[in-house]
């Protein structure tokens, strides 16, 4: 026999001892395959039960059947697709067929993730989802508020101005009486209307001041209403109960923030300068001489073209308060756990990726028995036992072997080579000569 069949002998035993532990691995396996896919797909209809239990509304009765219905089918639905993968797609060998296997894991995926994974997601991460987008809101409101109360407050960086105003017309006032503008002393024409402007001022500054302590408890209700809002983020009750309270208390400041846009001074301050400068009327000189009515008729011209001054000043310093962007208060928009992980997704990611697993992990299991049914196929054993094989099929494989054992022993084709024929020997002739037929023998006798 060649040398290379004696080789081949070794290695062939050792593949199909190989081949052989595998297709017993598999067997050994399989309860065990089936009872960890029917594990994943009852934790994946649990999660999926919590999930959808938020989704639904009617009574709880009518809530609870529902879910349990649609948790059910799809544990059974996870079960069943996975469980005919592992049966089919390792024996099927061709690539047309193996592609078409794959297109129907990843469809079957897809439509698991669809169906249930985000589910898993809501129940595993949906109060936090929630929280968080509480947390976002409070953010939001607390920059609108600090934006209102900047625009309020900005209003009261006119008071100086006003103030300083009221008083050089007071002063000025006081100095007429002494006769330091017209030259006589007294409280004439000029001293009246000096007095009446720094009056106006006055009055406008403290509509200001009285503003400012508007804004000021204004901002500390809305103060408050943030530090609940914080509270209720913090706190550990249902989630649910929590968010009902925190929309109360985002209505409430969301009126705050309004009041806030509508206590600024700053459009009175525009309206009174300009009336100070358009309304203005200048009073007749009250003079008892000619020459006392000019000198106070030209103090009337200065006093109002500084009015008119003072007016343009404050009017341009109202117009860019004015001018600041209204703020438009965020509105709290409550959800349900669901929709606040689909729409904080990135934030959840090892939420999305445990959901995910729970469901597409026997998708490991199937490839790994794509890899060990083509390794047995390669040994050249078939993936099931004797045991297993019909009788025909087992007479089949018998002749197969006889007829394979035959061919490798047979010797070479060109070392056959026809019998010669044997050279007669004269002992031979002399042997057959001394042979006597038996009919004759029979004759003699």
């Amino acid at each position: 026999m060649p040398s290379n069949t004696n080789s081949a002998v070794p290695a062939a035993t050792a593949r199909a001892s190989n081949s052989l532990q595998l297709s017993k691995g598999v067997a050994r396996l399989e309860v065990m395959l089936k009872l960890t896919t029917a594990i994943l797909a009852l934790a994946a209809g649990v999660y999926t039960y919590l999930g959808v239990r938020e989704l639904l509304n009617g009574s709880p009765t009518t809530v609870f059947f529902a879910a349990v219905i649609y948790s059910v089918a799809v544990s059974v639905g996870i079960y069943a697709f996975w469980v005919f993968l592992m049966q089919f797609m390792p024996h099927v060998v061709d690539r047309t067929g193996r592609a078409l296997m794959f297109g129907c894991m990843l469809l079957g995926s897809l439509m698991i993730v669809a169906m249930s994974s985000w589910l898993n997601a809501s129940a595993l991460a949906g109060a936090a989802a929630i929280q968080q987008h509480l947390a976002i809101t409070v953010q939001n409101y607390t920059r609108d508020l600090d934006t209102a109360n900047s625009n309020a407050v900005a209003a009261q960086g006119l008071l100086p101005d006003i103030q300083l105003a009221s008083s050089r017309f007071s002063r000025l006032a006081d100095a007429e009486r002494a006769g330091s503008l017209t030259g006589t002393a007294g409280s004439g024409t000029v001293v009246q209307l000096l007095t009446q402007m720094s009056g106006q001022l006055d009055s406008l500054g403290q509509e200001v001041q009285a503003s400012g302590k508007r804004v000021s408890a204004l901002f500390e209700q809305g103060g408050k209403h943030l530090a609940k809002m914080r509270e209720l983020i913090s706190d550990r009750g249902p989630i649910s109960t929590r968010s009902d309270a925190f929309a109360t208390e985002s209505l409430a400041l969301s009126g705050v923030i309004t009041n806030l846009q509508q206590t600024s001074v700053a459009p009175a301050v525009k309206r009174a300068a300009t009336s100070l400068s358009s309304g203005f009327i200048a009073p007749a000189a009250g003079g008892r001489t000619t020459d006392l009515a000019d000198r106070q008729s030209a103090v009337v011209g200065k006093v109002e073209n500084s009015i008119t001054a003072q007016a343009t000043s404050l009017a341009e310093a109202a117009d860019k308060i004015l001018a600041l962007p209204r703020v438009e208060p965020a509105r709290f928009q409550a959800m349900s756990p669901a929709e606040a992980v689909l729409r904080y997704a990135g934030d959840f990611i090892p939420s999305w990726a445990g959901a995910i697993s729970i469901d597409l992990m026997p998708a490991v299991l199937v490839l790994i028995l794509c890899v060990v049914h083509a390794a047995i196929r390669r040994e050249g054993l078939p993936a099931f036992s004797a045991s297993d094989m019909t009788a025909g099929e087992l007479v089949a494989a018998l002749q197969m072997a006889r007829e394979v054992e035959g061919a490798r022993r047979a010797p070479p084709a060109e070392a056959v080579e026809p019998p010669a024929e044997a050279p007669v020997s004269e002992t031979a002739s002399a042997a057959d000569e001394n042979v006597t037929p038996l009919s004759s023998a029979r004759q003699t006798k």
